[in-house]
């Protein structure tokens, strides 16, 4: 089966994704799932929390099949690091 197109940007993408989690989801996953990722179906606001983001965005992919995804890490700017630390977690 052939991947869609994607209807949005990288950038409107990441800023829709970005939005949903501050507005929508962040409040309710913060304190319990530190670390965890969400992925964000950027169309409908359908989200997944899971260990990582391939299996966050599969499960996703499995309720929502034309889903746009947009990951987050819980409680960190990055979904990914490369050295560095974690930023602290009450920044």
């Amino acid at each position: 089966m052939p991947t869609p197109q994607p209807r949005y940007s990288a950038e409107e993408t990441a800023r829709r994704g970005d939005e949903i989690y501050e507005r929508d989801i962040r409040s309710q996953v913060e304190a319990t799932h530190y670390g965890k990722v969400v992925a964000i179906d950027i169309a409908s606001g359908a989200y997944v929390i899971d260990d990582n983001a391939l299996t966050a965005s599969e499960r996703l992919l499995a309720q929502h099949r034309e889903a746009e995804i947009w990951c987050v890490r819980v409680g960190h700017r990055a979904l990914h690091r490369i050295g560095g630390r974690p930023m602290p977690r009450n920044a």
